[in-house]
């Protein structure tokens, strides 16, 4: 592939995490599940990709995310934000607060419309990414960084992209059923190695692929595991409050679209300097490992778990429901030097050929209504 060099610190850093995710697979009989892989890849303390110190996001980093795009993106989540604080309470929790972008236009819109806050609170597992959130939200004494979700919340969740960087195990279609692809060492280089998928992988293919036995031979798909625990522990804090909603924004597909039977190679992605790849083993801990969310198991899993499903819609509904054009206009189309970058922003993130479509967010939570400009937007049934 021809992608950009490391420096001779980051070869290093990846190097070191390579040997430790070596060990790991030794000390397991030669062979780990492929959300092992990813979990240490990812959050290995002081060596995965989001535990590590180097930049994830902007220009430097290896991703651009919807924040980071323009200030309108959150000055829109602050008039949803608005609307469920009058049906509950003055409290907001992120996850993933990547830059703390959102945070501080989320915070500055509510600010400027009178809206009161009590708490912001963030939870993030990247030590680089919380020291620079805590850079940018300084001004705001509201915000408190959390290690883990409170056992209740009344308020507001948001978590932009943040379900794609969980863990996924990998299976493979066989004539025979379905096995699992693990992560072993050959030659020194780490490689895929077949199982057979244990009773708890075949649980969730029944549960989660429809219409799995009709699937072509060789075809490779993700299971969704880890993110489907988090719904449930997002799921169980939410049906513990009184009054909340949380919206989560992803790419990704309901399960009849997202187990395609062309789509024989899985989703499975890596970022590394804006570059986009399908390889996982390149450069361990100095690239992003990301699978497209199955939002029908998502949705599922906070059900199950006690929180209502308030809604399913693509990013486009979601934005223009929540009124981003009419925000757009409060910069004058005259001013050209002002207006054509945030028009062309806008554009970027609800025009159906770039985020509007692929990306989708899911709202759940208890004893809230969502504004009926997005309500007019629901998927839900599609799930």
């Amino acid at each position: 592939m021809s992608l950009p060099v490391p420096s001779s610190d980051a070869l290093a850093a990846s190097h070191a995490l390579q040997h430790l995710i070596a060990a790991d697979i030794e000390s397991n009989a030669g062979a780990i599940s492929f959300a092992r892989y990813m979990e240490l890849a990812l959050y290995a303390p002081g060596l995965g990709y989001y535990s590590g110190g180097s930049a994830k996001l902007g220009k430097d980093g290896d991703f651009t995310t919807a924040p980071e795009l323009s200030p309108l993106f959150g000055a829109a989540l602050a008039q949803v934000a608005a609307a469920i604080i009058a049906q509950s309470a003055p409290n907001l929790l992120e996850f993933g607060a990547g830059t703390g972008k959102l945070a501080f236009d989320i915070l500055t819109e509510l600010s400027a419309a009178g809206v009161k806050v009590e708490r912001y609170y963030i939870v993030e597992l990247s030590g680089e990414l919380r020291g620079r959130q805590q850079e940018k939200l300084r001004d705001f004494p509201q915000v408190q960084w959390l290690d883990a979700l409170p056992e209740s919340f009344d308020g507001v969740v948001f978590g932009n992209e943040v379900l794609d960087a969980m863990p996924v195990h990998l299976v493979t279609k066989h004539p025979d059923g379905w096995q699992e692809l693990q992560v072993t060492l050959r030659d020194g280089r780490f490689d895929y190695l077949e199982a057979p998928a244990g009773a708890e992988l075949q649980a969730q293919i029944e549960r989660q692929i429809p219409e799995h036995e009709y699937l072509p031979v060789g075809y490779v798909t993700e299971l969704h595991g880890v993110a489907c625990g988090f719904m449930a522990t997002l799921a169980r804090m939410l049906a513990a409050g009184r009054a909340n909603a949380a919206f989560l924004f992803d790419y990704g597909f309901p399960a009849r679209e997202y187990y395609f039977d062309q789509r024989v190679t899985g989703t499975l992605m890596c970022h590394y300097r804006h570059h986009a790849h399908p390889d996982p083993f390149y450069y361990p801990g100095l690239q992003d490992i990301t699978a497209h969310v199955d939002f029908t198991a998502m949705a599922l899993a906070a059900q199950d778990a006690g929180a209502e499903v308030l809604g399913y819609l693509n990013q486009s509904g979601f934005l223009l429901g929540a009124g981003i054009g009419e925000l757009l206009l409060r910069t004058d189309p005259e001013d050209a030097k002002v207006y054509l970058p945030q028009a062309k922003a806008m554009q970027k993130l609800v025009s159906p050929a770039e985020m509007g479509e692929l990306f989708k967010v899911l709202a759940v939570g208890k004893a809230v209504e969502l504004p009926a400009a997005i309500v007019a937007q629901d998927r839900t049934h599609r799930l």
